[in-house]
């Protein structure tokens, strides 16, 4: 039992990390709440949530039809799934484990395999919302017409992956000036509200007003999904490689943080406050 395991080659490695991120995932899924079944039904119920109030809002100001020649429902979820799908990788990322965590303590964890558990962890909550709402709504309450729906997985996909990437150069200051982060990503994730255009169609925009939102790569994945997803619409004032290019600057700057942070961060930092 005080021997220490040893991988003989790259491949057992890769199996052990594997199998050590999907136990983690587990963990994770299994945290918030006793029963696991639970967990995900109040994702669920969160998605629809929003989606509802979204639509009774739009119905309140007189808007019952989708500013895209298109399905109403199908507007208001592509923008209300990239959104929430984007902004709990942020809040995934930024909570995982530590490098002080008291699981770090088992030789074969490190951060990264906590980082890339919670990541997957949300995405595996949101996927299931959306596909359940989505095949709700389609089967009790009116067809979905998706002109391309590989595309939008894709977009989908996206946001989530430019929440991580957000969410580790959260997570590498955030041991550093701990309110301070913590506050800026709550404002960030809270104007992503107005800023991620959910709720307006870019081509409609005048160029004034298009420069408060184009800064924003959400904006550019919710806008690039409604072109998948609505055979009349063409996005031309968003484009489909800036969240990308931002996605990998962002990576690389959380990872080079995050490994300086790591080996710089212990227990007594917050020993006197």
């Amino acid at each position: 039992m005080f021997q220490q395991r040893r991988t003989t080659n790259l491949f057992q490695a890769s199996l052990t990390t594997m199998a050590l991120i999907y136990h983690m995932t587990v963990y994770k899924l299994r945290k918030s709440e006793r029963s696991a079944i639970v967990g995900l039904l109040m994702t669920i119920l969160r998605g629809m949530m929003m989606v509802a109030v979204f639509y009774a809002l739009f119905t309140i100001i007189g808007v019952r039809t989708s500013p895209i020649r298109g399905n109403f429902i199908v507007y208001i979820m592509t923008g209300i799934f990239m959104f929430m799908t984007h902004n709990q990788a942020i809040t995934a990322v930024m909570s995982a484990e530590g490098p002080v965590s008291p699981l770090m303590k088992h030789t074969p964890m490190n951060t990264a395999i906590s980082i890339s558990a919670a990541a997957l962890a949300a995405l595996y909550q949101q996927l299931l919302a959306c596909t359940v709402l989505l095949l709700f709504t389609n089967t009790f309450i009116e067809p979905l017409g998706i002109d391309r729906l590989v595309p939008c997985l894709g977009m989908f996909l996206l946001a989530w992956f430019t929440g991580c990437c957000i969410g580790l150069v959260f997570r590498a200051a955030q041991p550093w000036w701990p309110r301070g982060i913590t506050i800026i990503s709550q404002f960030y994730m809270r104007m992503n509200m107005f800023t991620s255009g959910k709720m307006v169609v870019a081509n409609t925009l005048p160029h004034f007003v298009l420069r408060m939102f184009d800064w924003n790569p959400l904006f550019h994945v919710i806008d690039q999904t409604r072109g998948f997803a609505f055979i009349n619409y063409t996005p031309h004032n968003s484009s489909l490689m800036y969240p990308i290019y931002v996605s990998i600057a962002l990576a690389m700057i959380g990872l080079m943080g995050e490994f300086v942070t790591r080996n710089q961060v212990s227990l007594s930092w917050t020993a006197g406050r």
